[in-house]
C-alpha cells in the first residue's frame, strides 16, 4: 500500500510543477534496474556489466 501511495506522490509532484521531464528518466532507471535483476545469472550478464 505505501509503494501505491509513493508513485502517486510522484505524479502529483510532477503535475503540480510541471516537471514532466521527470518520468522518462525514472522510467529509463526503472527499466535499467529490472534488466540487471532478471539477467542476472544468464550468460548476458557480462556484457550488460561492461556497459557500465
Amino acid at each position: 500500500m505505501a509503494k501505491i501511495r509513493i508513485i502517486a506522490e510522484y505524479f502529483s509532484f510532477l503535475k503540480e510543477n510541471k516537471k514532466w521531464w521527470l518520468f522518462p528518466i525514472v522510467i529509463a532507471l526503472v527499466l535499467l534496474g529490472l534488466l540487471i535483476v532478471l539477467t542476472k545469472g544468464s550468460a548476458l550478464a557480462p556484457f550488460i556489466y561492461t556497459i557500465f
